[in-house]
């Protein structure tokens, strides 16, 4: 069956068909325009502090001459960084590119087994970490193929007298530095002093070498790592920029980074896409500090923001937000996990800017469907796919079903990764014949080339044969001005062989279950209909704060 593209008859004005993959052969190269033309701008700010384009290329170029010159690591060899959003972060992660070499992310809230799983899996020849972390890098060691151990403080770019303070705090006052001892460490601000006695040769970097190993999957399984090729990541800077680029200012912008950045979402959107358009990446090193996120908020007026649905929330249910000067916010975008129009709605009515949502995976770089940039309300799709991008809706058998019809959402594109790291049999299991990469999302498209996603394969609630999407559930229970947050699973049932129970969060104390029944009735079909409702302080979420529904099954007990 031939694809159709609906899609590309409703592309915003300005918006191409096709992107030029090749007018960039890697991500350095891009760079290197981009520090070209903003040379003088900041770059990234964190804690007060900011850098410019100019000194984060000089400190960049250290960083590569440093593991180049001094650990003699080879192109293709793999860096574990474990951090969260700060300025060694953007430092280091292009020093490693740059030096030809791979990166891998590393979540710095991960347990010694995981940290140990992804540092043996990867291969990685050395690791940076904050000194937070420190202690979890000593026990993950052993058996592993690391042969340097870069520490660092949160304090140590933030200059004299801040930065020692900084320091000073987090581990005395704060206690949120255990002890750790590696034998041979060497501190990140060393690194930098003996990449200077060193020239970074020429590297020559193709498109196919390996920029990125990206971790995926740890929540269903042992995580998987997707090799994102500098031609993926460069396509979907090439993709997204095109996109969003009606709307951005190149050299006017200033964005919220509050994801963190070693998850592929901020990565790729907000540390690569709008460094092409010479922004400053606003970092906010711990967002779940809601109360000193909305006071960073407050100190400079930003232009962009990217998030997840439970980042929102949380945000529009804290003091002061509403008070944050919104007058240069143009681009809010959401993706990550699905947006509830409950809180779209809500964002818009306090900053007056729609929350577009956009959908991605770490196998697509990420970005695959992304909804117009001056679209007036929030409409519940993901959006088109993006330019040079193929989408369609599949059955069980692999053939491409019609408009309207359910099935799962598949992607084409050349942002599509590689494949898993040395997983053969698990690539071939994703990536079919035709090149098709399937995404495990259940989605439909409409006449215009709008896709919805309806839910994860895997999350379905099965009642009495009948398909429930979570989602939906979620976002009607989500209207109830009682409810701070939601989450929807299938627990068994004798009678129905699954019954829908939903997980809540007040925002209410005197809301109730039988109230949370009673909405239910009246906006669900009778086999929709929550049987049972918990109530919780908190629901399991990820680092980057969606809601882990996994957890909840396996814990769940029908009330």
């Amino acid at each position: 069956m031939t694809l159709d593209r609906p899609w590309l008859s409703n592309y915003p004005a300005g918006v191409p068909a096709e992107i030029d993959v090749d007018e960039f052969p890697s991500i350095p190269a891009i760079l290197e325009k981009t520090i070209e033309s903003y040379r003088d701008r900041p770059a990234f700010s964190s804690m007060g502090k900011r850098l410019s384009y100019a000194e984060l290329d000089a400190l960049s170029k250290r960083f590569a001459a440093y593991l180049l010159g001094e650990l003699k690591l080879k192109k293709g060899d793999r860096v574990a960084i474990m951090m969260p959003n700060c300025l060694q972060y953007p430092i280091a992660t292009f020093g490693v590119l740059r030096a030809g070499l791979t990166v891998v992310n590393t979540n710095p809230m991960y347990t010694v087994r995981e940290l140990k799983h992804q540092l043996v899996d990867s291969g990685a020849s050395a690791v940076l970490v904050l000194d937070n972390f420190g202690s979890t890098v000593q026990q993950a060691l052993a058996g592993t193929q690391v042969k340097q151990v870069i520490t660092t403080g949160l304090g140590d770019l933030l200059g004299f007298p801040k930065g020692p303070i900084v320091n000073f705090v987090l581990k005395y006052v704060k206690k949120m530095v255990p002890d750790y001892d590696i034998p041979g460490a060497v501190r990140f601000n060393d690194t930098l002093t003996l990449g200077q006695r060193h020239a970074l040769p020429d590297i020559e970097i193709t498109p196919e070498d390996i920029a990125f190993l990206q971790y995926t999957g740890g929540t269903t399984g042992v995580a998987k790592g997707a090799m994102l090729t500098h031609r993926n990541l460069v396509a979907n800077m090439q993709q997204a920029s095109a996109w969003v680029g009606v709307q951005a200012k190149p050299g006017d912008e200033v964005i919220v980074t509050a994801l963190p950045l070693y998850h592929i979402f901020a990565l790729t959107a907000n540390g690569l896409v709008f460094m092409k358009f010479g922004a400053m990446n606003i970092l906010i090193t711990n967002p779940r500090d809601m109360p000193g996120f909305v006071k960073e908020l407050k100190r400079e007026p930003f232009t962009a923001i990217t998030g997840v649905n439970t980042l929102f929330n949380g945000l529009l249910n804290t003091p002061g937000f509403d008070q944050i000067d919104f007058s240069r916010l143009r681009l809010t975008l959401g993706g990550g996990m699905a947006v509830q129009r409950a809180v779209a709605d809500r964002w818009k009515k306090v900053t007056g800017v729609t929350l577009v949502e956009a959908y991605g995976l770490t196998e697509t770089s990420p970005a695959a469907c992304i909804n117009p940039m001056d679209l007036a309300d929030y409409n519940g799709s993901i959006g088109l796919p993006v330019p040079s991008t193929d989408a369609c809706v599949k059955d069980e058998n692999g053939g491409i079903l019609p408009l309207g019809e359910v099935g799962e959402l598949c992607i084409k594109g050349p942002q599509v990764m590689k494949g898993y790291w040395n997983r053969p049999e698990e690539t071939a299991q994703v990536i079919d014949a035709d090149g098709w990469l399937h995404t495990g999302d259940m989605a439909r498209m409409d006449e215009q080339g709008f896709f919805y996603i309806v839910d994860r394969k895997k999350d379905m609630i099965l009642v009495s044969g009948f398909n429930v999407y979570p989602n939906e559930v979620e976002d009607v229970i989500a209207l109830m001005p009682g409810v701070l947050e939601v989450a929807a699973v299938g627990v068994p049932d004798e009678k129905s062989g699954e019954a829908v129970k939903v997980v809540i969060v007040k925002k209410d104390p005197a809301l109730t279950a039988d109230q949370v029944k009673a909405h239910a009735r009246e906006n669900l079909t009778g086999y929709k209909h929550p049987k049972y409702v918990e109530f919780r302080t908190e629901l399991p979420k990820t680092n980057v704060g969606k809601i882990l529904r996994r957890e909840l099954r396996e814990n769940a007990t029908p009330s």
